[in-house]
């Protein structure tokens, strides 16, 4: 497996599900599990890719595009964003929930899968750009066809909208 595709595995068990779709109600592990699984396999083959991986691993990524935009974002530059935080509106009900977040620039980014073309999830979609709306936040939608050649597409999209929100690129950035 690549370094992403560990990072994604990783994202993937240190998530918080949703128990109505998926009926539990606990992630599969921690990332200090994680860590202390690497740390008992020291020497052993592979293990410098899995401590890369460990390093990139975040709480708050739905899916493997979801991790491997997050990736990209951060490797182009971009300051290091939050995963699935809950925006308040003005009236404090909670207002859209952003697969990815620049919280100090307001600008939210979705990831749109296969399933938002499906009736249902194209309306749901329509409301949460309305709640964005209100609360003053940009979104920013990706899709599969922004993410050939390394995302270039997609970071570009995402790079404007914060550069539009007051980011200056070259600005210090954390950890993706």
């Amino acid at each position: 497996m690549t370094i992403d595709e560990l990072v994604a595995v990783g994202d993937a068990c240190v998530r918080f599900p949703y128990p109505e779709l998926e009926g539990r109600g606990e992630p599969y592990c921690s990332i200090d599990d994680l860590r202390r699984i690497v740390d008992r396999h020291n020497g052993k083959r592979g293990i410098r890719k899995a401590r890369l991986a460990l390093g990139l691993i975040r709480v708050g990524s739905d899916s493997p595009q979801e991790t491997q935009l997050r990736l990209e974002l951060v490797r182009a530059g971009l300051p290091a964003p939050q995963l699935n935080v809950q925006i308040l509106g003005r009236d404090g009900r909670p207002g859209p929930k952003p697969d990815i977040a620049f919280v100090a620039y307001r600008v939210g980014v979705e990831y749109e899968g296969a399933h938002h073309s499906e009736q249902d999830q194209v309306m749901r979609d329509i409301s949460r750009s309305e709640r964005y709306a209100d609360v003053r936040w940009s979104e920013v939608r990706i899709s599969k066809r922004h993410m050939i050649n390394d995302a270039k597409a997609a970071v570009a999209k995402v790079r404007t909208a914060l550069i539009q929100a007051g980011w200056r690129p070259g600005r210090k950035t954390t950890a993706p």
